[in-house]
């Protein structure tokens, strides 16, 4: 046992760690996620009016792009990303007013949510968008701000953000796309509790998430049809097997024919016009199915991984804005998955959110994997990352895909003194006090 712990924290010592697990976690569930949709989206292909390839043909081109994406994200400097903040954000906000505005915006009557513009063969989702651009704007202007709120303590930053927070939030909410926005909530309740603001606040913002969340679902349509199903489902009977509870009703049967070793890798019979959205919303349970319990594990655990080396990247960044940012951005990623496997399996009600970098989908696909190669150009500016390239050399990744060696970043400014009789803040620390 000795000697397994002091293997382990040897391995954990290595500085391109970070780097080389994020790389394999997003690679893997990328590829998974074609595999997957390939072989749900077969027959509503042919349904569609294409052929049998032709959805799985289509996540291919924007899986490709998507890795483009990423490599350009590494490619950049994170002082490069923290100047260009502020434009992601405009140009975020200027796309949801966009898609708002009739003959621009689509989807409303297809799926009830008004969240895409057509862009000759691409939809282009300015939610996935306006999600990442809010992550990084606010890291970089919650960076270094105390968050110990006292008689001289400049509010302004903090207002600022909350003001742009509840813009994105409520543009996202006017598409009717309640899951899409209760998800960015959570991401922006998650930044406010990385920066370090006191533990009330955060508990006030959540409980105030929470009060809308209810007062939705209590009203009349889908929304409150999706709470009286998540509550049958999560006391083991469905009432309307043939209406409400449809979908979910035939995940659950999925994830039950898959049982521990799955049926087998494109013998899904749910997919057979069985289960609505198998390529997108409910794609866990076609892998359930296919794959079974240890399929369906592998995923839970690539996500776990990718959360647990992504914010340990946040904990081991050059300086607070890509702590922020990646933590931010990996918060943002790994709690989206977890709702939409939560759903699947009845843990929580049906949101409509699909499974990053597995679903099939529009630009979602080519902004999460940039937003992935954002947090694995974070872990590559590590201080001793840079050190190790600066020493050794880079790894093979890097000189294979002409990504230049990494700069150390300049040292930031000290952040404001404390008031007297306060707890001194420390910029890397997201511990509470």
């Amino acid at each position: 046992m000795r000697g397994i712990k002091e293997t382990w924290k040897r391995v954990h010592q290595k500085p391109l760690l970070d780097y080389l697990v994020i790389r394999i976690c997003v690679f893997v569930l990328t590829a998974l996620g074609i595999v997957m949709v390939m072989s749900s989206s077969m027959t509503w292909s042919i349904i569609e009016g294409s052929n049998v390839w032709g959805t799985a043909r289509r996540q291919a081109i924007l899986v490709f792009l998507g890795l483009v994406a990423f490599w350009l994200a590494l490619k950049i400097r994170p002082r490069t990303i923290r100047k260009l903040s502020g434009w992601g954000l405009l140009i975020a906000i200027i796309l949801l007013i966009l898609v708002l505005i009739p003959g621009i915006g689509t989807g409303k009557a297809e799926v009830g949510s008004q969240s895409w513009i057509v862009l000759g063969p691409l939809r282009l989702q300015p939610s996935e968008f306006a999600k990442v651009a809010l992550a990084i704007w606010g890291a970089s202007h919650l960076a270094d701000r105390n968050p110990r709120f006292s008689g001289d303590s400049d509010l302004r930053p903090w207002v600022t953000f909350c003001v742009g927070a509840f813009a994105v939030i409520a543009l996202i909410f006017a598409e009717h796309d309640v899951g899409m926005a209760l998800n960015v909530a959570l991401m922006v309740g998650l930044l406010l509790f990385f920066a370090g603001i006191p533990t009330l606040a955060v508990a006030v913002f959540f409980g105030l998430g929470l009060l809308l969340v209810i007062i939705a679902g209590m009203g009349d349509g889908f929304r409150s049809h999706r709470i009286s199903v998540y509550l049958d489902a999560l006391f083991g009977h469905f009432e309307d097997t043939q209406g409400a509870a449809f979908q979910s009703y035939q995940g659950f049967l999925s994830l039950a024919d898959g049982s521990a070793g799955g049926v087998g890798l494109g013998q899904s019979r749910a997919k057979w016009f069985y289960l609505p959205e198998a390529k997108n919303d409910f794609i866990f349970a076609v892998i359930g199915e296919e794959l079974g319990l240890w399929g369906g594990a592998l995923v839970i655990c690539l996500f776990l991984i990718l959360g647990i080396y992504g914010l340990r990247t946040a904990l081991r960044a050059a300086n607070q804005f890509q702590s922020l940012m990646a933590a931010t951005i990996t918060a943002g990623v790994v709690s989206q998955a977890f709702i939409n496997i939560g759903y699947v399996i009845g843990l929580l009600p049906v949101t409509g959110i699909q499974l990053p970098m597995i679903s099939a989908g529009g630009t979602s696909a080519i902004i999460t994997l940039g937003s992935m190669g954002i947090l694995a150009n974070i872990a590559r500016h590590e201080p001793e990352a840079v050190s190790a390239m600066q020493s050794y050399g880079r790894p093979t990744f890097d000189l294979l895909l002409f990504i230049p060696e990494p700069e150390a970043e300049a040292k930031e400014p000290a952040p404001p003194a404390a008031p007297s009789g306060s707890v001194k803040y420390r910029p890397h620390s997201y511990q509470r006090r």
